[in-house]
C-alpha cells in the first residue's frame, strides 16, 4: 500500500531508542512469536513481560546502539522508502481513521525500538514481537520483526503487511479506550476465549482502518495518507494474519496444534476478521465478544 508523496509525516508521538542486545536474541519456541502469544496478554495487564519470557543467558551486552532518526520521516515518500518512516505513516493514517469513527479518541504513542526497550508494563525485548502496553498507551515497534515475519513465517512481507501488524496494535489502543482490553484475561481461555476475541477484534479493526485508509485525508495537507489498495495489497495483509496464526505458529514450532492454549485466533480466523473490518468498514461489526462462531 502506497503513501501519497504529499502527505506530511507527523513524528510528534513517536519516539526512538536503541537497545543493547544481549546473547541467544533469536526465534524459538518460547520466545519470539511464541513468546508474544503469551507476552501481549500480561503487557495488557501491566504484568513484567520478564515473568513470563524466558530470560536469556548471563553474559555481557552489547553497547547501546543510537535510537533511528526520526528527522529522516517528513513526507509520503520517506514511508514508501524506510520502513521506520513507514510505522510512523501508518500510525498517522490509523489515527485519522479513528478520529472520525471514535468520539473522544487520543492518540497513542509510538516507541521505535531496537533490541530491548523499557515501558510501562515492564522491559521488553526484540523477542517479545510488536505490542501495545495500555500503562503508558504506546505501541511499540522494533522493525526487524518484519523480516522474521518474511522469512521464518511465510508473510509476503510486503507494505501493507507490515502496516497491517500497526492497525493491530493500534485496535489494542482502541479496545483500550473502549474499556474492554481487560477482557482479555476474564473468563475462559483457548480457542474460544477472551483472549483470542480481543485479538480477533484488534484484526478486524485492522480491517476497518485498511477500509478507509485510501479515503481519509491529512488535516493538514488535505491529502490522502494513502493510495487506493490493490488485489496484492489485499493479499499481503491476509499473508500476515495467516503467518501469526496461532495454529500455524504451534504447528511450525512442535508439530502440534493445541487449540486450548491459543491465545490469537488461527490463521483462517485472523484472515475472516481483518476481511470482515476491510468489507464493511463498520466497527459495530467488529463485536468478536458477542459471536457464537469466530470461524
Amino acid at each position: 500500500m502506497t503513501f501519497n508523496e504529499g502527505m506530511q509525516i507527523d513524528t510528534s508521538t513517536t519516539s526512538s531508542s536503541g537497545g543493547g542486545r544481549g546473547p541467544g536474541r533469536g526465534i524459538a519456541v518460547g520466545g519470539g512469536l511464541g513468546g508474544l502469544l503469551i507476552v501481549v496478554v500480561a503487557l495488557f495487564l501491566g504484568v513484567d513481560p520478564s515473568s513470563v519470557i524466558p530470560q536469556q543467558q548471563a553474559g555481557p551486552q552489547t553497547a547501546e546502539t543510537p535510537g533511528f532518526d526520526l528527522s529522516q520521516c517528513k513526507t509520503g515518500a520517506d514511508a514508501n522508502e524506510i520502513v521506520q518512516c513507514r510505522v510512523v505513516a501508518t500510525g498517522n493514517s490509523v489515527d485519522g481513521v479513528w478520529q472520525q469513527l471514535l468520539p473522544g479518541y487520543t492518540r497513542p504513542k509510538v516507541s521505535l525500538f531496537s533490541g530491548s526497550v523499557d515501558t510501562g508494563c515492564g522491559p521488553a525485548t526484540s523477542d517479545v514481537g510488536p505490542f501495545y502496553c495500555p500503562v503508558d498507551q504506546t505501541a511499540y515497534f522494533d522493525t526487524d520483526f518484519f523480516e522474521i515475519l518474511k522469512t521464518q513465517f511465510g508473510s509476503s512481507g510486503g507494505p501493507l503487511a507490515q502496516e497491517y501488524v500497526v492497525a493491530h496494535e493500534f485496535g489494542h489502543h482502541v479496545q483500550n479506550l473502549e474499556g474492554v482490553l481487560g477482557r482479555a484475561q476474564q473468563g475462559a481461555q483457548g480457542a474460544n476465549g477472551n483472549g483470542v476475541r480481543t485479538e480477533l477484534q484488534a484484526d478486524c479493526y485492522a480491517g476497518v482502518w485498511a477500509h478507509f485508509a485510501a479515503i481519509t485525508k491529512q488535516e493538514s495537507t488535505g491529502v490522502p495518507f494513502l493510495q487506493p489498495l490493490t488485489d496484492k495489497d489485499i493479499a499481503d495483509a491476509l499473508s500476515a494474519a495467516s503467518s501469526v496464526g496461532d495454529d500455524r505458529i504451534q504447528e511450525s514450532a512442535t508439530g502440534r496444534v493445541n487449540p486450548e492454549s491459543w491465545t490469537h485466533g488461527s490463521s483462517e480466523q485472523r484472515q475472516k476478521w481483518f476481511t470482515t473490518g476491510y468489507q464493511t468498514g463498520d466497527p459495530a461489526q467488529c463485536d468478536t465478544f458477542s459471536a457464537r462462531d469466530l470461524g
